[in-house]
């Protein structure tokens, strides 16, 4: 397998478990972190696949 990809993928899993603290004005928001490739390219999909893999293992920790 492709380093760049998987190192992409579990750049997308552990973003999954991140978030920025964006502040406007005098009140704080928390974001999920955007996915930071160019849409529609394989590092995106590999990304999002890895985000998407956190996401669903959190689901099913959760459902336990």
């Amino acid at each position: 397998m492709n380093r760049n990809l998987m190192k992409n993928f579990k750049d997308g899993y552990e973003a999954f478990k991140k978030v920025e603290k964006r502040r406007v004005g005098k009140r704080s928001y928390f974001h999920v972190v955007a996915n930071p490739m160019k849409k529609n390219t394989t590092p995106y999909r590999e990304w999002q696949r890895g985000w998407e893999a956190g996401y669903f293992e959190s689901l099913m920790k959760a459902a336990n």
